[in-house]
């Protein structure tokens, strides 16, 4: 049988699969609930998806996996994950001999990147920020087509700086699950816009729900959007600053809300460093597809695409 590429995107509700031959369309493509809390579960789930996705593709297959978090390059272990029953556990051995075979593992928002630089709203770009807002919010950096680790496997961990010139009724901020307070993540994952929708009067709602509400009209969905892109400017701003990316790749279920493509350009620019602002802001062309694509070529045809830690 001819070999195949799988990519796992394990979220923190989902775990999302794809079998890829030639063709970028998928062989294969599935999708199961995560077991929450549960190491040993997740791994059964995983294990279990790749024996259902080389079934229906008719081949066996290179695994590749995004994890919302990193394996340290001193320790061999996951940190760094708000799926935080992974943080501490050896996930890629304990992965790799549950399936009898080597897997590689990169976060998920490297994955995205990787994705979206080969052939989707990154393509052709030198520089790709990715970014996930979703239950939490991650970063991560493809530079020349190539995943971008660093030296602490961190490379546009972005999420858990601070939020840039926080205003008086931002500080200190919530607290995060990283054990600080005032994270990036605490304010722009779908909890953080839900919050701010409360705070204008809007009551409870999910983040979908408040998009739509705001597109009606709604004062208070409205004034939470607003307050939304204008965090989400002034930290996207701040990696500009550093790292002056030719495109800015939005993905998790946050970058289907469409005005803020417009509304985030239209602030960051009394926060970058510059006269002129050449960066666009672009929504992952494959959609949350992007982090099972982007690991499933974590194993690439050019071994240099991936720099393993250490």
């Amino acid at each position: 049988m001819a070999a195949i590429r799988i990519g796992i995107d394990l979220g923190g509700s989902k775990i999302e699969g794809w079998a890829l031959g030639k063709s970028p369309q998928p062989l294969a493509r599935r999708r199961i609930a995560t077991p929450r809390g549960d190491y040993d579960g997740t791994i059964r789930a995983i294990v279990a998806l790749v024996a259902a996705l080389e079934a229906e593709a008719g081949a066996e297959g290179t695994v590749g996996v995004g994890i919302p978090g990193a394996i340290s390059p001193a320790t061999g272990l996951v940190k760094n994950a708000n799926s935080t029953w992974l943080i501490g556990r050896p996930f890629d051995k304990d992965l790799a001999a549950a399936l009898g075979r080597p897997v590689r593992v990169a976060n998920d928002a490297n994955c995205l990147a990787l994705s979206e630089a080969t052939d989707g709203a990154g393509a052709g770009a030198a520089v790709v920020f990715a970014v996930i807002l979703g239950t939490g919010v991650g970063g991560g950096l493809a530079v020349d087509g190539r995943p971008l680790l660093g030296a602490n496997a961190i490379a546009g961990e972005w999420g858990h700086n601070p939020l840039p010139r926080p205003s008086d009724d931002e500080r200190p901020g919530e607290a995060c699950y990283c054990g600080r307070r005032g994270c990036i993540e605490t304010f722009l994952s779908g909890a953080g816009l839900a919050r701010a929708y409360a705070a204008a009067g809007g009551g409870n709602a999910e983040a979908e729900t408040i998009a739509e509400r705001a597109a009606a009209g709604e004062t208070a969905a409205e004034a939470a959007l607003e307050r939304y892109a204008g965090r989400l400017a002034r930290a996207l701003a701040g990696a500009i600053n550093l790292v002056d990316p030719d495109v800015v790749v939005l993905g998790g279920g946050l970058s289907n809300i469409a005005a803020l493509y417009e509304m985030v350009p239209a602030r960051w620019g009394e926060h970058v460093f510059s006269d002129a602002i050449a960066t666009r802001l672009a929504v992952a062309a494959h959609g949350d597809a992007s982090g099972a694509r982007g690991a499933a070529w974590l194993w690439a045809a050019d071994e240099r695409q991936m720099r393993a830690p250490g």
